[in-house]
């Protein structure tokens, strides 16, 4: 099994093309409720290709993104080249390199279930400064049409090791304990994808979780991929629907 900082390797331009991106009202959000603004240092921690970290670089934030996968990390210097704010770090969550007491708003998207949760929240205590936030953000997938249903079943079907990485094994005290001795606020924002069967093909295999060409699982998978995608596609798309969940604390 490779290593969790190597097992999206494979997965990058998938993930550039079919990951769902991040609304722009999380930053609007968090300027109403935490008075975020453009002169907040950010770090995004397992920034990945950057999807989140954009919202940040957009608003005119000072961003440092976080990023052990080399080929990750390269994408999104690609992607986020451009913005003045940007800075591209080789670090991890556990040893960012970032600077003692330089960051106002820590940020984990889609990545906090890979981390070693102890050693993020010391490295998040020395890099933020008195007043920090933490911000933990993912895009859950929800389970509700036949269409996810059947997409579900293929996941526990075909998948390696899905259900030991689901993020959904993440629970309240997990976050409660992470965040302790601060309180943790949540909230949620409805979105949506809606994909034509080439889009969610490199959806699925965006997923680390997924079998990759070569593997005895894929072409099975694949198949029942292009059933149920038959079977529920309504004009030629299939739409997925997610809870983008959002937990702020204090560091």
């Amino acid at each position: 099994m490779a290593k969790n900082t190597e097992r999206f390797s494979d997965r990058v331009e998938n993930y550039i093309k079919y990951r769902p991106g991040y609304s722009d009202a999380i930053v609007k959000s968090l300027k109403e409720t935490i008075g975020f603004d453009s002169n907040w240092v950010v770090a995004d921690i397992g920034s990945g290709t950057g999807l989140s970290a954009e919202m940040f670089l957009k608003n005119g934030n000072k961003v440092y993104t976080v990023e052990p996968n080399k080929e990750m990390r390269e994408a999104g210097e690609g992607f986020l080249g451009e913005y003045e704010g940007f800075s591209s770090v080789d670090g991890t969550s556990e040893a960012t390199t970032l600077a003692d007491q330089s960051i106002d708003l820590i940020v984990a998207a889609q990545a906090f279930h890979w981390f070693d949760r102890n050693a993020f929240k010391s490295e998040c205590k020395r890099i933020g400064r008195v007043g920090a936030y933490c911000l933990l953000i993912w895009n859950e997938r929800k389970v509700e049409s036949d269409f996810e249903k059947a997409y579900e079943d293929l996941l526990i079907r075909y998948a390696t090791d899905y259900t030991s990485v689901d993020h959904r094994n993440i629970k309240a005290k997990d976050l409660d304990d992470f965040f302790s001795p601060q309180q943790v606020s949540a909230a949620s924002m409805l979105t949506y994808q809606s994909f034509p069967y080439e889009g969610v093909k490199g959806r699925l295999l965006s997923s680390s979780y997924a079998p990759n060409v070569g593997h005895p699982n894929y072409e099975p998978m694949i198949a029942y991929l292009r059933e149920i995608f038959d079977k529920y596609q309504k004009d030629g798309h299939v739409s997925f629907s997610y809870d983008c969940k959002l937990f702020l604390g204090g560091v």
